[in-house]
Parts: C-alpha cells; sequence; structure tokens
C-alpha cells in the first residue's frame, strides 16, 4: 500500500466513524456499534503510524517500503 491508498484508507475509516458517532448522538452505541468504533479507532491508529513510519524513512533516504504496520497493543500504548 501507497501512502496515496494509506491516507484514502484513512478517510474513509474516518468518515465511517464520522457517521456512527453522528448517527447516535444523546443515544448511546449498542453493544456492536461500541465495538466497531473501537475496531475502526484501533486502525485508524495503526494506519496513522504506518504512515508516519513511511514518511519519516523516506525523509531519512531509506525506503518507505521497509515500515511495517505494528500491532494495536504496540501503537496504542505510544504516549500523546
Amino acid at each position: 500500500m501507497d501512502d496515496r491508498e494509506i491516507v484514502a484508507h484513512i478517510g474513509e475509516l474516518a468518515e465511517e466513524e464520522r457517521r456512527l458517532e453522528e448517527a447516535h448522538l444523546g443515544e448511546g452505541l449498542s453493544d456492536a456499534e461500541r465495538e466497531r468504533l473501537d475496531g475502526l479507532q484501533e486502525t485508524l491508529d495503526r494506519l496513522w503510524d504506518l504512515l508516519r513510519q513511511r514518511r519519516a524513512l523516506r525523509s531519512a533516504g531509506r525506503d518507505p517500503e521497509d515500515a511495517v504496520e505494528r500491532p494495536s497493543d504496540t501503537v496504542e500504548r505510544y504516549l500523546q
């Protein structure tokens, strides 16, 4: 997946996240919807991490294809 594809996928998932959140304003989400939202957020975090890795590698003169999508356990523990 190249940077454009990653950014496009991020956009699609972010739009789904927004629609899910807005569809239930003031109502709360069902368990299935909450699970889907959590999954979307984890996937978005992993994709943003992958994109940052690719950009950092490119900036350092290295091959962005060396970037690897890290597991949620790793990405979710980053300090913001």
